[in-house]
């Protein structure tokens, strides 16, 4: 693809409207903002330039998804107030507006803010403050996913789930589970799942990342995921991804994030394609927008260069973005049907 031919497209998906469904707050900070940040919480920093500071975040050279999990130490330092959560939620929903993001689903784990003396309810509190001022202020439509994490006590993701169905209806759309994968069974978690599945809430896990498709059959089978999150190495096992498709579950697909863990070894070598065309709604996802160096049009444009996507293709996975939602069912009707009309009228 050609540089004219590559900006043209990007400057056509920029202008689609889409969703954001795999994003994680804590991997996706404004360098400027995480500067100012740690200067008001007297933390120090390796460096006190935003290009500097975005070099090291930015993991270019990690050697799996351990090593990718290690900058958030960074950024987790300096969010530990309501203001910095309100704060930092606002601005990830305002640069996902930046570029025709129309819906946005935030994950975050509220036990990771505990380090000064925020409550786990003023730890949801904050950036559900955030999340409503972008929608009055920026007409863009977001919710919050709480996550456990995988090497925590399982009585941890328990008190999570809990608080995350506590908060159903108040913003709170999900349960997820993340963190290190390999050799943190989710089945561990078990009991947390059953709280929100209980509670009636949506649950999207981790799973198929640094892991194999035996991660993503737990989490469906025992830990009853409605969505699964990456789901990388589902093609190893025939059978299950076959049960995905058929049963039209949705994986949130990270391109850039899956090639910086080593998940897959290149844009090229990605399943995206494969899972695709067996009628699996996969939707794209920028994971990290900092730690990952990237936006959402740009993972659109690399399953272009990439994954062979045509214009009517990757038009389908914006609409399977949508489709995907962790919004009540009438909502998501009515935003799809605003999302085809605009769609239609741009000539798609």
């Amino acid at each position: 693809m050609d540089p004219a031919t590559r900006g043209d497209l990007e400057a056509w998906l920029h202008g689609l409207p889409k969703a954001e469904l795999h994003l994680h707050l804590d991997g996706s900070l404004r360098p400027s903002t995480i500067l100012e940040l740690a200067e008001d919480a007297g933390v120090s920093l390796p460096y006190a330039d935003e290009r500097s500071l975005y070099d090291y975040l930015f993991v270019q050279d990690g050697r799996d998804l351990v090593d990718y999990l290690k900058r958030f130490e960074l950024t987790l330092s300096v969010m530990q107030t309501a203001e910095s959560l309100e704060r930092t939620a606002f601005e990830l929903c305002e640069d996902a507006v930046s570029e025709n993001v129309r819906y946005l689903e935030i994950r975050y784990s509220p036990v990771l803010h505990q380090q000064g003396d925020l409550s786990l309810e003023e730890a949801v509190e904050a950036p559900l403050r955030g999340v409503r001022r972008a929608e009055a202020e920026l007409g863009v439509k977001a919710g919050l996913i709480v996550c456990a994490i995988r090497n925590f006590p399982p009585s941890t993701s328990v008190q999570l789930a809990e608080l995350a169905v506590a908060f159903k209806g108040r913003g709170v759309v999900a349960f997820d589970l993340a963190g290190g994968e390999a050799g943190n069974p989710a089945l561990d978690h078990v009991e947390a799942f059953r709280v929100a599945l209980r509670g009636n809430l949506g649950v999207t896990i981790h799973a198929g990342e640094a892991a194999g498709a035996d991660s993503i059959a737990q989490a469906l089978h025992e830990c009853g995921a409605h969505r699964i999150g990456h789901g990388t190495r589902l093609y190893e096992d025939p059978e299950l991804l076959e049960y995905v498709a058929d049963h039209q579950v949705p994986i949130e697909v990270c391109l850039t994030s899956n090639v910086q863990t080593h998940a897959v070894e290149s844009f090229d070598d990605h399943p995206l394609r494969r899972y695709f065309d067996a009628g699996i709604p996969v939707s794209l996802h920028t994971d990290n927008r900092l730690m990952s160096g990237t936006t959402l049009t740009r993972e659109y444009a690399r399953a272009a260069e990439h994954q062979g996507f045509s214009e009517d293709g990757l038009v389908e996975l914006v609409r399977n973005g949508f489709r995907s939602a962790f919004l009540p069912w009438r909502q998501k009707q009515d935003l799809l049907d605003r999302i085809d009309r605009e769609l239609g009228s741009a000539g798609t």
